[in-house]
């Protein structure tokens, strides 16, 4: 071999080499933002979850204050509803265990 090619030759391992070790540092960071997102998953479902909650809770809170209030506004008059229909759906799901 020529020394040009020798040159040739090194240049090509040491970019082949440079490649291989950048190649290295991209599946490392792919697998960082890998884990990252999965982790950003999980979080998000359990925000989820807590806000669900809250909003449950948000409702079953305004569904009592509309008993408590002395005025006769239409958010009682809507709580009342919601009871009466309530406590139908439970007579009925009564008389259907009965037959």
């Amino acid at each position: 071999m020529t020394e040009n090619e020798e040159k040739l030759l090194a240049e090509f391992d040491w970019r082949m080499r440079r490649l291989m070790d950048f190649c290295d540092e991209l599946k490392q960071e792919n697998a960082e933002l890998r884990q990252d997102v999965a982790e950003k998953n999980i979080r998000i479902e359990e925000l989820e979850s807590e806000v669900g909650k809250l909003n449950s809770k948000y409702e079953n809170l305004k569904f009592a204050k509309s008993f408590s209030s002395d005025t006769d506004d239409d958010g009682t008059q809507q709580a009342r509803k919601r009871l009466a229909k309530l406590v139908r759906d439970v007579d009925k799901c009564i008389a259907l265990l009965k037959n």
